[in-house]
C-alpha cells in the first residue's frame, strides 16, 4: 500500500500534495508505458519545464524514482536498452602534457574559488578537461549531477581543477555494511548519499588536491539541497587501487570503509566479478551520518 503523500521540494519547485496526489494517480492508471512516457505525461500536466521551454523529462524521471525509493508510487520496471552502457558522451582520455605549468605550495595560491558548472561555456570546459586529462574520460553521469571547476586567483584567475558529483551507487558492500543497511533501508535512504564520480587535479601543486575536496564538499550540502531538495549526509567515492592509493582522501579527512567486489554498478549478471577492484571511502556531511541514513532523519 502506498505511503500517504507530502509536500515535495525538488530541482528547485516546490510540488503541493495535490501535485503528488496527481503524480501518484498518472502512474497507477497509465499501466503499460514505460517511466520516460510517464515522466513526459507528468511533466505535462504540471507544466514542468525548463526556461527555454522543453519539458524537464530526465528530472521528472529522477522524481519519479525519489518517489517509489519513498513508498509513494511503484513504477514500471525498466525497460531494456539493449546496452548496460551509461547515458553518454564520451571522450577518450588523451596524453597530452600538464594542462597547467603551475607549481609549488597550495597555500602560495590559495584561497581556492570554485564555481558551479551552470551555462554552456563552463559545461564545455568541463567536459574537455575531463575528456582529455581524466584517466576515465567523460560521460554522462546517472541521475542527479554537480560539476564544479576550481580556480586559482593568483598570480591570474586559471582552472587547476574539476570535480563532479552524481548519484550513488545503488549497492555497494563496503558502505552498506558501515552505515548498518538492509535492502529495505537502503531503498528508503539511498537519496541522502552523494557520490564523487570524478577529480580532477590539472596543476602540480602540493596538497592541491585535498583542499579542492574540502573546497567543494563546503559548497556540495548547501547546493545539492537547494538544486535537488534533499539533504545530503555523506558522500562516497571509488578509487581504482592500481592507480592511485587515496592520498587526498585521507588528508580531507575521508574514512576508508572497504573494497569493492570489482564488478561495477552495471554488472547486474555478475560477469565482471573481481576485474576492477577498487577502495570504497566515504565522507560524513553531518554529525552521526550512519545513524541518520539509518532513521532517514
Amino acid at each position: 500500500m502506498a505511503k500517504t503523500v507530502k509536500q515535495q521540494s525538488f530541482c528547485g519547485r516546490e510540488f503541493s500534495t495535490q501535485e503528488v496526489s496527481l503524480i501518484q494517480e498518472v502512474v497507477q492508471t497509465c499501466a503499460g508505458i514505460s517511466r520516460k512516457e510517464l515522466a513526459n505525461t507528468v511533466c505535462e500536466l504540471l507544466d514542468w519545464r525548463r526556461p527555454a521551454g522543453g519539458l524537464k523529462v530526465r528530472d521528472c524521471r529522477d522524481l519519479l524514482e525519489r518517489l517509489e525509493n519513498q513508498g509513494v508510487l511503484t513504477l514500471p520496471e525498466k525497460r531494456p536498452t539493449g546496452s548496460t552502457a551509461p547515458r553518454k558522451y564520451k571522450v577518450a582520455a588523451g596524453t597530452e602534457s600538464a594542462y597547467s605549468a603551475l607549481c609549488g605550495s597550495v597555500e602560495a595560491f590559495a584561497p581556492l574559488t570554485v564555481q558551479r558548472v551552470q551555462d554552456r561555456a563552463q559545461r564545455q570546459l568541463f567536459k574537455e578537461l575531463i575528456g582529455r586529462y581524466h584517466y576515465l574520460g567523460y560521460a554522462m553521469p546517472f541521475g542527479a549531477r554537480l560539476q564544479y571547476l576550481v580556480y586559482v586567483t593568483r598570480p591570474q584567475h586559471e582552472v587547476v581543477g574539476c570535480v563532479q558529483f552524481s548519484s550513488p551507487a545503488w549497492r555497494m558492500k563496503a558502505r552498506d555494511k558501515w552505515i548498518g543497511w538492509d535492502d529495505g533501508t537502503r531503498k528508503l535512504h539511498l537519496q541522502h548519499i552523494v557520490n564523487n564520480s570524478r577529480l580532477l587535479v590539472l596543476a602540480q601543486i602540493g596538497n592541491l588536491a585535498s583542499m579542492m575536496m574540502s573546497c567543494a564538499l563546503t559548497r556540495l550540502r548547501r547546493d545539492w539541497q537547494r538544486h535537488y531538495g534533499v539533504q545530503p549526509f555523506l558522500v562516497e567515492t571509488l578509487v581504482d587501487q592500481q592507480r592511485f592509493h587515496g592520498g587526498c582522501y585521507r588528508a580531507a579527512n575521508w574514512i576508508e570503509v572497504g573494497q569493492t567486489s570489482g564488478r561495477g554498478r552495471m554488472d547486474r549478471t555478475h560477469q565482471r566479478h573481481g576485474a576492477q577492484i577498487k577502495t570504497v571511502w566515504v565522507y560524513p556531511l553531518v554529525k552521526h551520518a550512519a545513524r541518520r541514513l539509518r532513521d532517514g532523519r
